[in-house]
């Protein structure tokens, strides 16, 4: 694609994006051809940096918290009552929860998801569009066997393991629960702002549903609901696109726009700063789950200026 027919189809992009096109409007690529859903580990185009090698997790580490009672960790400490005392810690996976697997007749990333944890890459990023597939798997583990799975994709994460929860550093969470695929979670306190309605607008903790056209709440740590339902039965393989670009991001399923974010910030000594790039994590939440085509490209200048300025 040229120049100016980047440029015009970046310009309708964030026109859309800035502007408040209606919610869950499907939406495609601008910057050229990705892999799409169903692809069997294509290999990303020229402009684009493979996050996964199909062979092992090169490039990323692990981190495990405490696991639940009833896992085993020979070693590892336990009260009286057989609660863990101790996590697992950094690049120690014993009980394999971090895999790489064949499914579908391709590789793949397994978290089995029996202890809370996450995978994570050893790089940081910033200005980005970010692009991976998942699937569900079918075990379960305490505490959440009946409940829905859960992972997520947290971005920007700075700061120590297991700042959120115990588990995750802190981030910008991409949710990936079933039903509740695209929606926005803050861990450890890090604070956006979105235009939406607050469910219970009597409560300052109240769930947000995104509305492009609502009005701006600005500096919240609140969940903020999708704008729509488009993720795919379990089984199936889901496509989701994360574009980072400066304070703002937005998080896309299956080409549907479902959350706008901007003023991405996090309090550092007491006062709001910017956090604009970090490390990326893949969440181990108690379900299995499968990731493959997992891939990253710079969000050019003009695509930036376009986003920004639209």
């Amino acid at each position: 694609m040229d120049l100016m027919r980047r440029r015009a189809a970046l310009t309708v992009l964030a026109s859309a994006v800035i502007g408040g096109e209606a919610a869950g409007r499907a939406i495609t690529s601008v910057c050229g051809v990705v892999p799409g859903p169903g692809a069997r580990n294509q290999a990303p185009g020229e402009d684009w940096t493979p996050l996964f090698n199909g062979r092992d997790l090169s490039g990323w580490d692990t981190f495990l918290g405490k696991p639940h009672a009833s896992s085993e960790y020979p070693g590892l400490a336990r009260a009286a009552d057989g609660t863990y005392t101790d996590v697992v810690g950094v690049n120690r996976d014993p009980r394999r929860v971090f895999s790489v697997v064949e499914v579908d007749g391709g590789a793949a990333i397994r978290i089995s998801g029996e202890t809370y944890g996450g995978l994570i890459s050893q790089a940081e990023y910033g200005d980005y569009h970010l692009r991976l597939e998942f699937k569900w798997g079918t075990r379960r583990w305490p505490p959440r066997p009946e409940q829905p799975r859960d992972t997520g994709c947290c971005y920007h994460s700075v700061g120590p393991h297991g700042a959120s929860y115990g588990f995750w550093m802190k981030s910008f969470e991409f949710q990936i629960q079933e039903g509740d695929v695209g929606d926005f979670y803050s861990l450890a306190g890090v604070i956006v702002d979105v235009r939406g309605t607050p469910v219970d607008p009597a409560d300052p903790r109240s769930d947000i549903v995104y509305g492009p056209g609502a009005p701006r709440i600005s500096g919240t740590r609140n969940r903020v609901i999708k704008a729509a339902t488009v993720e795919k039965p379990a089984g199936e393989w889901n496509t989701l696109d994360l574009y980072c670009l400066g304070q703002q991001s937005v998080h896309v399923v299956n080409g549907h726009r479902q959350v706008v974010l901007s003023g991405l910030r996090h309090v550092i000594e007491g006062r709001e700063a910017p956090l604009t790039r970090g490390r990326l994590q893949l969440q181990s939440e108690a379900a299995e789950v499968f990731f493959r085509n997992i891939a990253i490209r710079r969000i050019s200048a003009v695509a930036m200026a376009a986003l920004l300025e639209g």
